[in-house]
């Protein structure tokens, strides 16, 4: 059953990451620009999921579908393989390819849109609110709720002490990522956060090492965060806080 589970996971995993460029090239613009609406060919875009080659010429404007597959798979059969059959894994698959979504429009524009930011807290809190009701499940509702306003809170306040290091898009994310990591209790939350953070600092120092950005310059912490709170969700599945 669990290699299944995995298989399946896998599956549902590519086929949500082959329907993901188009969403993440009309998504990657800067702040004050409308969503794309059509390719760069100028050729109108249909709806919101899709591979990113226009229909009419067939030009590519985003990457290929083949990547976004393999990543979003990946992701998925993670998860299945360590939280097995329990209630929560729906809502961890639910949200896994909008993270990875986030994670791509971010690394492209630096930015983490509000469509996206916004829903996945939602979401998560609600849905966990559901898997709590189903028995089997591994984690505490009420450590959802209390664990996204607590990370959140704690990366509000690193955006006021150094608000260049950070966007208030992290702000909103954390919300999401600590209802998702405090489901499993306060040691995987603390633990996915610093993972986090400690994989976007080891990512700059290797861009100093090797001269390809210099001190100051502005990184992604997006992909970073939501990478970090995937191996916490592996570790609280894993455990079965």
């Amino acid at each position: 059953m669990d290699a299944l589970l995995i298989v399946l996971a896998a599956l549902y995993g590519a086929v949500a990451g082959v329907l993901l460029p188009r969403a993440r090239y009309r998504l990657s613009v800067e702040p004050e620009e409308p969503w794309r609406s059509a390719g760069s060919c100028g050729h109108a875009l249909a709806g919101w999921l899709g591979r990113g080659r226009c229909g009419e010429c067939g030009e590519r404007y985003a990457p290929g579908a083949p990547w976004w597959a393999a990543a979003t798979a990946l992701v998925c059969a993670g998860l299945a393989a360590v939280v097995g059959a329990r209630p929560e894994l729906a809502v961890w698959l639910l949200a896994a390819p909008v993270a990875v979504l986030l994670a791509a429009v971010d690394r492209s524009v630096r930015r983490l849109p509000d469509v996206l930011t916004l829903p996945l807290a939602a979401g998560v809190a609600a849905l966990l609110g559901l898997a709590a009701l189903i028995p089997g499940s591994a984690g505490s509702w009420p450590g959802a709720l209390l664990g996204g306003p607590v990370l959140g809170g704690c990366y509000l306040a690193l955006f006021l002490i150094h608000p260049s290091g950070m966007g208030f898009g992290d702000v909103k994310l954390a919300v999401g990522l600590g209802c998702a990591l405090g489901w499993y209790g306060w040691q995987v939350l603390l633990l996915g956060a610093f993972a986090g953070l400690l994989l976007g600092s080891l990512y700059g120092t290797a861009l100093l090492l090797t001269r390809r950005a210099a001190r100051g310059t502005a990184l992604a912490l997006g992909p970073f965060m939501l990478a970090g709170a995937w191996l916490g969700l592996l570790l609280g599945g894993a455990t079965g806080a």
